[in-house]
């Protein structure tokens, strides 16, 4: 049975909204500390979406809204289990 303390329940809740709503720049990935998983995010965002006209921003959008979902609709202590024991880093 996993340690559920209340920074992991407002962990997965932020990261789940913010995967949502800004999903397409990596905001939740930086929130639960995968920091070159977020950094990729950001950059194929910025710097795909430049030369796609949008296109690969679209894409990560979806990644995030996807991840954002599935981070909401775990129970807690498999969210912790996936994401903090575990490391998961994509979906």
């Amino acid at each position: 049975m996993a340690n559920i303390n209340q920074s992991h329940a407002n962990k997965q809740l932020i990261a789940g909204y913010c995967g949502i709503l800004f999903g397409g720049f990596g905001v939740h990935k930086f929130i639960l500390g995968y920091t070159p998983q977020a950094l990729i995010m950001l950059l194929v965002s910025a710097v795909g979406g430049y030369f796609t006209y949008g296109f690969s921003l679209l894409i990560m959008q979806l990644v995030g809204l996807i991840e954002g979902m599935i981070y909401l609709n775990k129970n807690h202590e498999e969210f912790i289990n996936t994401y903090f024991r575990n490391k998961q880093g994509w979906f």
